[in-house]
């Protein structure tokens, strides 16, 4: 799953994919790119190993004009707003249960996530801290 949540709105919009890899990557970058161009972006990412990507890199490099992204240290999740969305997640959704088939947990992803989008509301406080 790949996720971004705008700091002060708590906008959050988000991907799944079956794997995690540069190219899905650049997949989920060119989604949240049409949302947002030709606004400037900020994009603050962890040290995921497609984060490092060449190919990644050049896509930054070609958007820079309007796109800027920031490394985060390694092992600092704290730093990371959307890590508080994952929270919200396992707490909602997913914290406890068992999930026999790949659809159910897709299922309470997809409601968990479309929660958030319809009342950014519930996650507005997990965000203060970056805000």
């Amino acid at each position: 799953m790949f996720g971004c949540v705008e700091i002060y709105s708590a906008r959050f919009l988000y991907r799944r994919d079956t794997v995690f890899n540069a190219q899905t990557y650049l997949d989920y970058l060119e989604q949240i790119a049409r949302h947002y161009y030709p606004r400037h972006v900020l994009w603050v990412q962890d040290n995921a190993s497609y984060h490092k990507d060449a190919q990644v890199w050049q896509w930054f490099s070609a958007n820079r004009s309007w796109w800027t992204t920031i490394n985060l240290p390694p092992y600092s999740p704290q730093d990371n707003a959307v890590e508080r969305l994952w929270h919200h997640t396992r707490i909602t959704g997913t914290h406890n249960r068992y999930f026999a088939q790949a659809d159910e947990l897709n299922d309470t992803l997809t409601c968990v996530f479309r929660s958030i989008q319809r009342s950014p509301g519930q996650i507005h406080g997990y965000l203060q801290p970056f805000a």
